[in-house]
Formats: C-alpha cells, sequence, structure tokens
C-alpha cells in the first residue's frame, strides 16, 4: 500500500507531472508513492478516487494539475496549496439565479451518525470542505480553491462567481469530489495547483502550461520532502 497517493487530472497533465514526480521521489521507500489519472470534472474525479483509495489504501491524497485564477493577484505559472474547497454548480438555476446546495439547507452528504461513540461519526457535507496542509513552514498556500461544474465562461461567471465565494482565489474542476471521497474514507486530501490562466479567459494562446505544472511538482516535492 503506498504512503501517497498522488492524483492528476488529464491524460497531458499526468505526462508532464509523472516523470518529474517520480524521478525524484525514488529516493523513497519501494511502493511508497502512486501517481495516477483521477479523470477531468467532478464526476469522473470522485469515481475514480474512490476506487482508487479502496484499491491502493494510501494514507493520503495529493491532488495536483492547473487551475484558472479567479483573484489576479496570483502570477501566472506560480503553484499554491489550497487550504479549503468549495463546490459551485450543484444547487438550482444558472447565472445570477443560482442558489447553492448548502444555500438551499441541502447536504451533499448528509453524513453518518456512527456508533454513537465521540468521533465515530462522519458529520454532512454542504459546499465546502477543509483541505490538509502542513503546519508552518514557507509553503505557498490560499484560504479557498474553487471546483466547478463547468469553467467560466467570461467575465460575467468570474463576478458571480467572487460574489458568492469571496475568498475563492482559483477555480478547477475536480478538488471538491476528490477532496469529499476523502472524507468518506477518513484520509488527508492535499490539493496543489498550478496557476494556468486567468479565468474567463477561453483563449489558450494566453496560457501557460508548463511553468505551472514545473511549479506544482517542485512543491508537491518540497511537501514530501518536508516528512521524510
Amino acid at each position: 500500500m503506498p504512503r501517497h497517493l498522488i492524483l492528476i487530472p488529464t491524460e497531458p497533465e499526468r505526462r508532464f507531472l509523472a516523470p518529474r514526480l517520480m524521478s525524484r521521489l525514488a529516493a523513497l521507500p519501494p511502493a511508497d508513492t502512486a501517481v495516477e489519472l483521477c479523470g477531468f470534472g467532478i464526476a469522473a474525479a470522485a469515481a475514480r478516487t474512490a476506487q482508487l483509495i479502496a484499491a491502493l489504501r494510501p494514507e493520503r491524497v495529493i491532488l495536483v494539475g492547473i487551475a484558472g485564477r479567479l483573484d489576479e493577484r496570483l502570477a501566472l505559472g506560480t503553484a499554491t496549496l489550497f487550504e479549503r474547497i468549495a463546490c459551485h454548480g450543484i444547487g438550482v438555476g444558472s447565472g445570477s439565479a443560482f442558489i447553492s446546495a448548502a444555500a438551499l439547507g441541502w447536504q451533499q452528504w448528509p453524513g453518518d451518525p456512527g456508533d454513537g461513540n465521540p468521533g465515530d461519526g462522519d458529520p454532512g457535507v454542504g459546499d465546502e470542505l477543509p483541505c490538509a496542509v502542513p503546519d508552518g513552514g514557507d509553503l505557498p498556500r490560499e484560504r479557498l480553491l474553487l471546483t466547478v461544474t463547468a469553467a467560466a465562461a467570461g467575465p460575467e461567471d468570474v463576478r458571480l462567481r467572487k460574489g458568492m465565494f469571496p475568498e475563492a482565489s482559483a477555480e478547477e474542476m475536480e478538488g471538491f469530489a476528490v477532496a469529499l471521497a476523502c472524507r468518506l474514507f477518513r484520509i488527508p486530501c492535499t490539493i496543489i495547483r498550478g496557476i494556468s490562466n486567468t479565468a474567463g479567459d477561453r483563449d489558450k494562446a494566453h496560457w501557460q502550461l508548463e511553468a505551472p505544472l514545473a511549479a506544482a511538482a517542485n512543491l508537491v516535492l518540497r511537501l514530501l520532502g518536508g516528512e521524510r
């Protein structure tokens, strides 16, 4: 069983990240780290993450890939950890009429009371979950990452999302799904994203890929190196 399960959403990201990660992690004990695809989007990422956790039983999960910035304070080509992950798109309506599941009083997971002993139950999950981040240190981190069911198509989408989640500094499409699967298995989930583009800008000529993925890989290696 690997201690660390590193999940990557898409094959282009995996082709870049996997060789860089595994060549540098070769010094760790054999089978200490597994690198796998989790799939693109909320549905695939949730199902594949649960499948891999059930099969491999890792001690922790690290999700790594690219994201679009919602806050221009984040520089393109950099990477960061996130303290919390929120979900946008599960609820009622669309655009300015959208109401999230939590705002409607619906939980995405109702929780599990367990056997009644303290700490045995699994509380319900609304639209946000905490991520596992190291205490202290100098690893870059942001307060909130937003998982969306569809990427922002333009500035108006960004404005609406920032209105609902003012602390969100970037958006992507898998983090909440991976974090929820980890929550159900009661293992920690760390999310690292490289900032590839400005959310809402669909012109890929403006995007960066290699620089943010290289920064994300380096951040994963710094995180794991700190545990040795």
